[in-house]
Order: structure tokens, then C-alpha cells, then sequence
């Protein structure tokens, strides 16, 4: 198998872009036409959409083009958030496909949440947007959202929620729907306040607050403090629930994705590409003006192939379904035995 990226972008959406971008990762991949294209789109190609589905068409010389549109885009050369650009991972020399359900279905989603019909069932992975486009074939779905079945290529994914935990776990005592009262007797607002350090007390930092309800479900946010001393949450919680606060910070989210890479550098046998779907929330908005999470990866994994873009949500396999996370980063690093990357 052979793979490599591209990456193109521009003042005003076109639909010659996309053409540049695979033309791109065909030239780096010494092909003449691929076999299959994952291409991504930022949102200003919505208008320009199959025009530019048969532009890219024509530069793939294939029509297995999936993919959706997104709020930003990078591969391992960078990442574009703020104009107009185009990205795509080429494929040639592919194997059967696939036969077992053992990899989770890339699943690729511009509703804006996470459809019961993919809730449970067949194990997957992928990204959420709002109010975008997505495509197989080189043609729209009516329903803005696609599946891709790569060939059986073992998959390793990781999941990075960029959140550091804070004090001890609690028990709620009281709680009504979305109405958080009390935690361990006393009311919920006070706990918060015990378990944050006077520079995170702050209220414009609510929306970095989170609370933890297991290990590896998604976290809740936190909506309002009210004037009773209740607080708002995203999601009901139930009395009872063992909980434990959290904040989002970016040296933590730096340190837990850097240290998942390393691990899994040393676990892969053979990398062919990676994939990553990171919250909008993260990446340079996050950060400061640069991906950190993008270049872990890079320095994990020099001159691997890597497509990724930003969205709203990202979609892991648990143990009980599938379950739609925010704020988080999710990594894909598949492997093949018989892989040439990009020279």
C-alpha cells in the first residue's frame, strides 16, 4: 500500500483547490491516480460542492473520494483554520475490502450530534460538525454524514480530553435533571470552589470546568453558578453519582497527549498514516497560536502521512456504545505490513 497527504489553500474557496491537493499527495506518492481519496474541506466549499467533488474526481483520476467539510484542516505539513483550504490522504495498492467488524468504521458527521443509529452497534471512531457537508463517492450525502471502510488495517486508537483532575472524588448528594445541588452535603457551588485555586476562580473560566462522572466517559460540562448555590450542567446528573471535578489546562492536555504518542510509537509496529479529529476548542486556538497536539504527533512520527481536522465533537467506542466527546483529540494510527509511505 502506498500513502501520502496534501494540502492546499487560498485566499477564496475553489474548486481547483482540492485538485491541488491531491495533485499534491499523488506527486508525493509517485502515482499517477489513486485509488481512494480521503478528502477534507473547510466550510467554505459547502456552495462549491459538486463542482469541487468532480474536480477532485478528475485530479484522483478515481471516483472513491469520502470525506466532509470541517472548521479547520491540517496534515503533517501544518494546519489552516482561518482561510479557505483543501486536504487529502491518498491511497494506492489497497487490500480486499474489508471483512470483519474487528477496526471501528471511520464515521464522519456534519449534523451536529451523534445519531442514536450510531450510538450502539458497530464500533466507531470519527469526527462531529455542525451545519456542513459530507460525501462518498465522489457525491453528497443527503444526510450530511458518511462512513468509511478502510481495509482491515489494525487501528490504534487514543483519545486525549485534555482535562486535569481536581481534588478528590465526591459523592452527589442532591441533583435534579440538569439542577447539580449538593455534593457530599454541602451545596455544589462550594465544592467547586474548594477544589479550585484562587487563579481559576474566576468566572469567565465556567466554560473550562468540567465534572467527571467515570474514567473514560465523556465529562460535563458546567453551564451556570446560580444564585442558590446549584449549578447548571450539560447533562442530568443523578444523586448518588460518584463525580470528581476536572479543568481544562493546556500544559496538562500538552503533557497527556505527548505521553499517549510516545507509548504508542514504542506499541506500533509498522505506522502507515495517522488520522486526527480534534475539538476547535483545541489546537492553536487552545494553545496559542500553534497546534501542540499536531506537532506531538510530527515529533512522535517524522514523515508519517497525517490528515486531520477540527469540529465540534469527537466519536470513541466504550465499552456501552459509542459516546460523543467535546474538547478532546482523537488519534488514529493504523498500521499495515506492507506499507510505502510518501518518499
Amino acid at each position: 500500500m502506498i500513502v501520502a497527504s496534501g494540502q492546499a489553500k487560498a485566499f477564496v474557496a475553489a474548486p481547483e483547490l482540492a485538485a491541488e491537493a491531491i495533485a499534491q499527495a499523488l506527486a508525493r506518492a509517485g502515482l499517477q491516480r489513486a485509488e481512494f481519496v480521503l478528502l477534507l474541506l473547510t466550510h467554505d466549499f459547502s456552495r462549491l460542492l459538486p463542482e469541487t467533488l468532480r474536480c477532485a474526481a478528475s485530479a484522483a483520476a478515481c471516483l472513491q473520494i469520502s470525506g466532509c467539510t470541517a472548521s479547520g484542516l491540517f496534515t503533517e505539513e501544518g494546519w489552516q483554520i482561518d482561510q479557505p483550504a483543501a486536504a487529502a490522504l491518498v491511497f494506492s495498492g489497497l487490500s480486499k475490502p474489508p471483512t470483519t467488524t474487528r477496526e471501528p468504521l471511520l464515521s464522519l458527521s456534519n449534523q451536529g450530534w451523534l445519531a442514536m443509529d450510531w450510538q450502539y452497534g458497530r464500533r466507531r471512531v470519527g469526527l462531529i460538525e455542525s451545519q456542513g457537508e459530507a460525501w462518498n463517492n465522489a457525491r453528497p450525502c443527503t444526510d450530511t454524514r458518511c462512513t468509511v471502510a478502510l481495509p482491515d488495517l489494525p487501528a490504534i486508537p487514543l483519545l486525549a480530553r485534555g482535562l486535569l483532575p481536581l481534588g478528590e472524588t465526591l459523592t452527589v448528594s442532591a441533583a435534579s435533571g440538569h439542577e447539580l445541588r449538593e455534593i457530599d452535603g454541602r451545596a455544589a457551588s462550594d465544592s467547586l470552589r474548594q477544589a479550585l485555586s484562587e487563579e481559576w476562580q474566576a468566572p469567565a473560566l465556567l466554560h473550562r470546568l468540567q465534572l467527571l462522572t467515570a474514567d473514560d466517559a465523556p465529562a460535563t460540562g458546567i453551564l451556570a453558578c446560580n444564585a442558590d448555590g446549584s449549578l447548571t450542567t450539560a447533562a442530568p446528573i443523578a444523586t448518588g453519582a460518584t463525580v470528581r471535578w476536572a479543568i481544562r489546562q493546556a500544559p496538562a492536555a500538552g503533557q497527556e497527549i505527548r505521553k499517549q504518542l510516545r507509548e504508542a510509537r514504542t506499541a506500533a509496529r509498522n505506522p502507515a498514516f495517522g488520522l486526527m479529529f480534534s475539538c476547535l476548542g483545541r489546537g492553536p486556538l487552545f494553545y496559542g497560536n500553534d497546534d501542540l497536539d499536531r506537532r506531538a504527533f510530527t515529533e512522535n512520527f517524522p514523515g508519517l502521512p497525517l490528515l486531520g481536522a477540527y469540529g465540534t465533537g469527537q466519536i470513541f467506542p466504550l465499552a456501552d456504545g459509542n459516546r460523543l466527546f467535546s474538547n478532546a483529540v482523537l488519534t488514529l494510527l493504523y498500521e499495515n505490513d506492507d506499507v510505502q509511505s510518501q518518499p
